[in-house]
């Protein structure tokens, strides 16, 4: 038995990727999406390894009853806790992607579509994530909601149904980079008109600030508040947040927000702002600061 650890272990790791990619979808939360994936390993680890048919099928099984429950005791609690929070952006340089990121954002999942998907009951979460993300077979995901595989389908049918207004950034990088320049220009230089001309006019800002969540909703609100994250103490480093355009913003060169954006035709239709304390520490931001 022994013996058959080193290559179960090495077996376990070329999978953490993708169930980390599962988990994060589901959860919003690196350091739970983390938890899930180490209690996947330490129950393989009690596992007779020979009874596993499907190693992978398996431990996604695992990860995925494991978010579940996460989800379900979050809901039971009234979600207190999260609801003034936005999910964990994940930063990166923003002329580059670190591969474990790629994989952990599977499919480009944006901030803005995470806060969606927080909206939704666990299971459809789940039926959608596994399914629509990760092409898992409904057959499969219906045992771990508890229902049949057509059951499964509707749960995946609502969800999709209600994020499809979730705002998708458009796939050019560059010109979504292009209208965060403009936006940070314009704060620099004052000018509130030019600032509210490359918002959209529905544009619509969350920000956690650790004290509740801060939302503004059109083009001179935002604007308003804006204005105070282009200020000559804060400098801004170009990021790339969950696979879309975004910054991260320093005071005396120590990480005070990170800052996400969706852009639409050139204009930029949401901003997403983390700037509590205690969450900002704990994102690596190292892939911009270093």
């Amino acid at each position: 038995m022994h013996s058959a650890e080193p290559p179960l272990a090495a077996r376990f790791e070329a999978a953490r990727p993708r169930l980390g990619a599962v988990a994060y979808r589901m959860l919003g939360s690196i350091e739970d999406a983390q938890d899930a994936v180490q209690e996947a390993w330490l129950r393989l680890s009690r596992s007779p390894a020979e009874g596993i048919a499907n190693l992978d099928a398996w431990l996604t099984t695992v990860v995925a009853r494991i978010c579940l429950n996460t989800l379900r005791d979050r809901h039971a609690r009234g979600r207190e806790e999260l609801v003034a929070q936005l999910p964990d952006p994940i930063v990166d340089a923003h002329d580059a992607s670190d591969p474990e990121h790629r994989a952990m954002l599977a499919d480009a999942v944006g901030l803005a579509m995470l806060v969606v998907l927080d909206t939704l009951p666990p299971a459809e979460r789940l039926a959608f994530v596994l399914h629509d993300v990760f092409a898992v077979p409904f057959d499969r995901i219906a045992p771990i909601v508890e229902r049949t595989p057509e059951a499964t389908r509707k749960l995946a049918s609502r969800a999709r149904q209600r994020i499809a207004h979730a705002p998708i950034p458009d796939a050019d990088l560059a010109a979504q980079r292009a209208a965060a320049d403009a936006f940070f220009a314009a704060g620099r230089a004052g000018d509130f008109d030019r600032l509210v001309s490359v918002l959209h006019p529905d544009v619509v800002l969350r920000g956690d600030f650790g004290s509740g969540l801060v939302h503004a909703e059109g083009a001179s609100s935002v604007a308003k508040l804006a204005r105070g994250y282009a200020g000559p103490e804060r400098a801004v480093l170009a990021a790339t947040v969950n696979g879309a355009a975004g910054a991260v913003i320093l005071v005396d060169g120590r990480p005070t927000a990170i800052m996400a954006f969706v852009v639409r035709a050139g204009r930029i239709a949401a901003i997403d702002v983390l700037a509590d304390p205690a969450r900002v520490a704990k994102i690596d931001v190292s892939a911009v600061t270093d």
